[in-house]
């Protein structure tokens, strides 16, 4: 089983939450990729961030505390996603190139608030969604 990590990334304005998702053709989910060997998780999920999006003042208020998706995937792939919380003021986002694909490995990010991001969001991620804003108390 791969393990990826990556962060539900927050960023309060006025009274509410705006969430950070990314784009690979379709779907849409939060920034993460997979816990190198050897790597802790928590420090992959932050890595993974800042390559992602470029950001790199995070906080973590809620500590290590993270929540999982149900398996998914097939066969030697089959994935588990580990979330964890964090907080930024950092509003600009970048999508740098991979030298891997040699393009951005995400089509597009948006800031959106928790309705637009339930209608975003496949069900797998939806859960996840739910945790982080009851989590981070910015939906009752």
């Amino acid at each position: 089983m791969v393990l990826s990590a990556g962060v539900v990334i927050i960023r309060r304005e006025g009274d509410g939450c705006r969430f950070l998702l990314l784009r690979v053709y379709r779907y849409w989910d939060f920034p993460k990729g997979e816990v190198d060997p050897g790597e802790d998780p928590f420090d992959a999920a932050r890595r993974e961030v800042a390559e992602e999006t470029g950001i790199t003042e995070l906080e973590f208020p809620w500590g290590e505390v993270f929540m999982e998706t149900e398996p998914y995937g097939s066969g030697r792939r089959r994935k588990v996603a580990r979330y964890y919380l964090g907080l930024t003021r950092q509003a600009e986002v970048e999508l740098p190139v991979s030298p891997e694909l040699g393009r951005p490995e995400h089509d597009e990010y948006r800031w959106v608030g928790y309705e637009e991001a339930e209608r975003l969001l496949g069900e797998r991620v939806r859960r996840i969604l739910h945790w982080a804003a009851r989590t981070a108390g910015c939906r009752s």
